[in-house]
């Protein structure tokens, strides 16, 4: 069997453990092994970590190794490195390669190269992970010799970010699945205190939170919040005293 055959197969194998396990549904848990995935799979790989776009800054999450973080950190502050050009400029394969940071490929990024080296990384391979629009995400991975990364090695990253991306993607559509099934939940409650309050039926208690939402200018979901809180406070506040509280 090929490499690339070989590959195919384990990640196979390693998205369905994470589907049994349910992983899927924690973001960090489907990150960190990706992570050890990729330093195990890809040749040359001795550290790595993803880099994603959170509220316009990038940020380093589940290195395996310390130091990543702050590499991350630092091609975020400096705009500049494998990373950022990973997520902006990647080649076809959408993979981006540095084969020796001390040399000739430092040149292309003069800040951060020499933190890398300092660091103890010659060789870089950055993978773009698109997995959703408006949100943009790389798979880092450094190694501490340089030329360590072959085509062999780029062909793997790249294999494998396709694959990243996928289960980051699943992982992303589990959480805002999640977060409908909340607010679905939240705004029925709110309308059965509306239905209960005024005796409306309930395509009125919806139309009487829509016009809230409306003239409030927030969220279904937000206002359905603070009519539960307003209710429970009522409640709370209406409750006979007890004991020496009572006069």
């Amino acid at each position: 069997m090929s490499v690339d055959a070989d590959l195919v197969v384990s990640l196979r194998r390693a998205a369905g453990e994470l589907i049994e396990q349910r992983n899927l549904r924690d973001l960090d848990a489907t990150l960190s092994q990706i992570v050890e995935a990729a330093v195990a799979l890809v040749p040359g790989a001795d550290a790595g970590g993803i880099s994603m776009t959170e509220k316009g800054r990038v940020t380093s999450r589940n290195p395996s190794a310390p130091g990543v973080t702050e590499l991350d950190r630092l091609q975020s502050e400096l705009h500049e490195g494998p990373c950022i050009s990973a997520m902006e400029e990647p080649a076809e394969d959408g993979v981006v390669q540095a084969d020796d940071i001390a040399g000739p490929d430092g040149d292309r990024w003069p800040r951060f190269g020499p933190h890398a080296v300092e660091a103890g990384y010659r060789s870089v391979l950055s993978t773009q992970l698109a997995f959703a629009e408006g949100v943009r995400a790389a798979l880092n991975l450094y190694a501490s010799e340089p030329h360590a990364f072959d085509e062999d090695a780029r062909r793997t990253a790249a294999l494998f970010g396709v694959q990243a991306a996928t289960l980051l993607y699943g992982s992303r559509e589990v959480g805002q699945l999640e977060t409908a099934v909340q607010s679905r939940d939240i705004i029925g409650q709110a309308k059965g205190i509306l239905i209960e309050r005024y005796g409306v039926d309930d395509a009125e208690a919806f139309q009487m939170l829509t016009r809230a939402s409306q003239d409030t200018n927030m969220k279904l979901a937000r206002v359905a919040q603070w009519l539960q809180g307003e209710t429970i406070e009522k409640h709370t506040t209406d409750a006979p005293q007890t004991g020496e509280q009572r006069v």
